[in-house]
């Protein structure tokens, strides 16, 4: 049953990253998932030394604000500050990540207790240590599983009203302007689906392997087809596919679960590509010998 709640709570993770993944591999802003995920401690602490409590909505509610905040600078230090997108983005993270860092390791007025290993790489394997149990002696499952789950709602939910926007987002900005939308609205909304992935994944990945959930499944689907609903699916099925084929391959290792579980999806990835450029020459081949035939 143990082994049972770690892969789906790891196969949500990976649904709620590849999604979100996916406008983000479009948008050629992937770095910028890696950049939320890691400058969003500082929202995490502020809200913990609010509310005394980890399982608070609270801290969701300080990510998500440190995430749009993080996106903001970015967006302001490239676009008027003339900055260079990479350098934003370096300057943004470090900076945040590090007041981070030293807000745990100082303590806000000595009362912040937070994991710093935690945060940063998480432990999937001890999520069932943290139970969700009804009537004294019913267990529903580890607390971690129902957290992603309700984030998955929230994404889907989210991301069906708002599919045309995100599209527009993600293909043609001037378009939705023109149409009269307001498409910062849009990218904030976004940036701020994705603190909120980072956050609750902490506790599962960590915020350094969160990184290759949102990236490396959308960059995979993408070498596949370019139609977004078809990429979105395709990315949340190569996800838990890397989670399955991790989980086992880490168990029977008897090596890091999560880190497995990336590593397989970046084998995925390699595979795909290896497979589209044999693809690709065996056409170029075709094609130049029906052109000599000619």
């Amino acid at each position: 049953m143990n082994d049972i709640f770690i892969i789906l709570t790891a196969s949500l993770v990976a649904i709620n990253a590849s999604i979100l993944g996916v406008f983000l591999v479009l948008r050629k802003m992937s770095m910028v998932g890696d950049a939320i995920s890691h400058s969003v401690l500082p929202g995490i602490v502020v809200a913990y030394f609010l509310s005394g409590d980890r399982t608070s909505p609270l801290l969701l509610i300080g990510a998500a604000l440190t995430g749009v905040l993080t996106s903001f600078l970015i967006n302001w230090l490239s676009k008027r500050a003339k900055i260079q997108g990479d350098a934003s983005i370096g300057i943004t993270y470090t900076f945040l990540f590090a007041i981070g860092m030293i807000m745990i390791a100082g303590g806000v007025q000595g009362d912040v207790d937070i994991d710093m290993e935690c945060v940063l790489y998480g432990d999937i394997a001890l999520i069932n240590l943290d139970k969700v149990i009804v009537d004294g002696n019913l267990y529903l499952g580890p607390r971690a599983f129902f957290i992603e789950g309700f984030a998955t709602i929230i994404i889907a939910l989210v991301v069906r009203i708002g599919f045309k926007g995100f599209k527009l987002l993600s293909f043609n900005q001037d378009f939705g302007w023109s149409l009269g939308l307001n498409m910062n609205k849009w990218h904030y909304m976004m940036m701020g689906l994705v603190s909120l992935v980072t956050v609750v994944s902490f506790e599962v990945v960590g915020a350094i392997l969160v990184v290759g959930f949102l990236i490396i499944p959308a960059a995979t689907a993408q070498l596949i087809t370019l139609k977004l609903k078809r990429m979105m699916l395709l990315a949340s099925l190569l996800g838990v596919l890397a989670v399955l084929i991790g989980y086992y391959f880490a168990v029977y290792l008897n090596v890091s679960i999560t880190g497995a579980m990336v590593s397989v999806s970046g084998l995925i990835f390699f595979v795909v590509l290896g497979l589209k450029q044999i693809k690709k020459k065996s056409n170029s081949s075709e094609f130049e010998a029906l052109s000599t035939e000619l």
